[in-house]
């Protein structure tokens, strides 16, 4: 949406409008203030001129106004780091279901599509969020590619960003993902990170402590959303770092953390949900769904309001949202109360979210269609050789994508390692797709609990490669080359036959559907998935972050096994 105008008129009538002499456009009448500064409930109206706020006294006469009798005004939230591909929906569809829980601002890196299309990812981003009723902001993706232990479709260098720093959706340098590369002062890394000094830089650190830390954050980096206990997230804390506390599909911190959300630490902590699908935004919710198991579990209703949306917006320097008060940012909810946050209506920048908001968004065309280059495979391209029976395989922590390593004995024929369902020891393999080559990395997993079939995904972070998970080869073949008919997208496969699927055309990761079809398509996905034995309560993304190799501790890529400790290809 365009940018509002803040002329000399528009501020003439905001002052006319806050002192009475004239109506605001909007007013919100008889309900309470959360006031996030003072923790106090009070009984005002809301005055609005345009998309600011400009009274909270008592009284207001409004061209239009709400009726708020029984209601909580609060401030929108702000979801701090997000991939809108990782909601499987595009930007405006994305605006369209998240907007509903009370998420006026995301701040969104889309290095998923980037990783896939490079700049024309990079510009399509930043068009579809000119053109969203929320505030959709957008960090440009430093590590494109993550690292160079896995085939990218695109890489995004110092040059390549400069096009588009200047642009006004931009507010800064997307997580650091590479602290190996910070650390070893590579000059590649330290020119995007130089290029962004006195900006801001989130960060991306999981287990990074001590003077490793130190040197981290004297690259300048402010934000981090990787903390997954409470004694990591203290030192960050106290090293000036604002944590982001993440609950998404598959990454789930916020249980950990909730003893560190007291009103003492609530202004340096904040509320992402980095990957989070439909399904869950409906089963659970979204920024909503934080604050109130954030209570639930024993945070005060301060704490959780603050991180979700003031505290977040002045750490990424959004000094004009995140208080219902006079000068700020028209964004706002009402709930009925604070304990539950069930959201009864939200305002966006002064209009009130409804029908009529989205119907005037400019369309945006897809980009990214016929991603899927990878030829086709064959049960034989998933043979696993080694030299003895003995191997490293990849363990599932649920509601975690850090990952354990594994050494198991696997049976082993005619110089090949063999599935153990016994043991829960299936095969993972990774499917370059971009057409840069026809790598496939062979591995073993345990924690899927499969019995039968198998299951693709094109979601595949960062590079996006074709990540299939099996117990039976010729399963596995079947679901990735669906995957290539499809464009992309989810695949179940068992007995040769593809038993479910959702396609994800634009870039291989997002639909062109709407959220809802997108949500019930997701169910029996995951009912096919169970089918085949899977106990994971969201499969699909939990397969996407098995090719992730800067988090800890064994992931696999096209090249193959990686350890991310050592930060190097396992050679067995």
């Amino acid at each position: 949406m365009s940018a509002p105008l803040h002329d000399e008129a528009f501020l003439a009538r905001a002052i006319d409008q806050s002192l009475g002499n004239a109506a605001a456009d909007l007013v919100i009448k008889g309900g309470r203030i959360f006031n996030l500064i003072t923790g106090a409930l009070e009984a005002r109206d809301v005055a609005v001129c345009g998309d600011r706020i400009v009274g909270v006294e008592s009284g207001y006469r409004g061209a239009h106004e709400i009726d708020a009798s029984g209601k909580i005004v609060v401030p929108g939230f702000v979801d701090t780091h997000c991939h809108v591909e990782s909601s499987l929906l595009t930007p405006t569809e994305f605006d369209r279901c998240v907007l509903a829980h009370g998420v006026t601002t995301a701040i969104w890196d889309p290095h998923e599509i980037a990783n896939v299309l490079g700049p024309e990812g990079m510009r399509y981003a930043l068009a579809a969020a000119s053109e969203t009723v929320m505030d959709l902001r957008v960090q440009l993706s430093s590590c494109v590619p993550a690292t160079d232990l896995e085939t990218s479709g695109a890489r995004l260098e110092i040059g390549d960003l400069e096009e588009f720093i200047g642009h006004p959706k931009v507010i800064g340098l997307a997580e650091f993902m590479n602290f190996p590369g910070v650390l070893a002062k590579n000059r590649d890394v330290l020119a995007k990170l130089a290029a962004f000094q006195g900006a801001h830089i989130d960060g991306h650190a999981p287990l990074l402590r001590g003077r490793k830390l130190d040197a981290y954050l004297s690259a300048g980096v402010r934000t981090e959303h990787e903390s997954t206990t409470a004694e990591e997230a203290l030192e960050k804390l106290a090293k000036g770092m604002t944590v982001l506390i993440r609950e998404g599909s598959v990454s789930k911190d916020l249980h950990a953390l909730v003893p560190i959300l007291t009103e003492r630490h609530s202004p340096y902590l904040a509320f992402c949900t980095d990957d989070r699908n439909p399904l869950d935004m409906a089963e659970e919710g979204h920024l909503d769904f934080m604050i109130r198991t954030a209570i639930k579990l024993g945070a005060t209703p301060l704490s959780a309001y603050r991180a979700a949306s003031l505290s977040g917006a002045r750490a990424f320097r959004l000094f004009d949202r995140g208080l219902v008060a006079p000068g700020y940012r028209a964004d706002l909810v009402l709930v009925a109360d604070l304990d539950h946050c069930a959201v009864a209506s939200v305002i966006a920048a002064g209009r009130p979210v409804d029908a009529a908001c989205f119907a005037t968004r400019r369309e945006i065309a897809p980009v990214g269609r016929g991603s899927i280059k990878a030829e086709r495979v064959a049960p034989e391209d998933f043979v696993a050789p080694g030299t003895t029976a003995s191997t490293l395989v990849i363990g599932i922590t649920p509601g975690k994508i850090i990952t354990q390593r594994l050494s198991l004995e696997l049976p082993f024929r005619q110089g090949a390692r063999q599935i153990d369902l016994a043991q829960d020891a299936v095969k993972v393999a990774v499917v370059a797709r971009h057409g840069v080559n026809r790598n496939i990395g062979v591995g073993f997993v345990h924690g899927f609990g499969l019995a039968r079939g198998a299951l693709a995904s094109s979601v595949g972070h960062d590079s996006h490669n074709i990540c299939v998970v099996g117990a039976d080869e010729g399963d596995m073949a079947v679901a990735v080359n669906r995957l290539k008919d499809i464009e992309g997208g989810f695949t179940v496969a068992l007995a040769g036959k593809v038993i479910a699927e959702l396609a994800l055309p634009v870039a291989g990761l997002m639909s062109l559907v709407g959220f809802e079809e997108v949500r019930a398509a997701l169910l029996p996905l995951r009912q096919a998935a169970r089918s085949l034995g899977c106990v994971l309560p969201e499969p699909f993304l939990q397969v996407a972050f098995l090719p992730l190799p800067v988090i800890p501790h064994l992931k696999i890529t096209d090249k193959g096994l990686v350890d991310v400790d050592r930060f190097e290809l396992v050679r067995e």
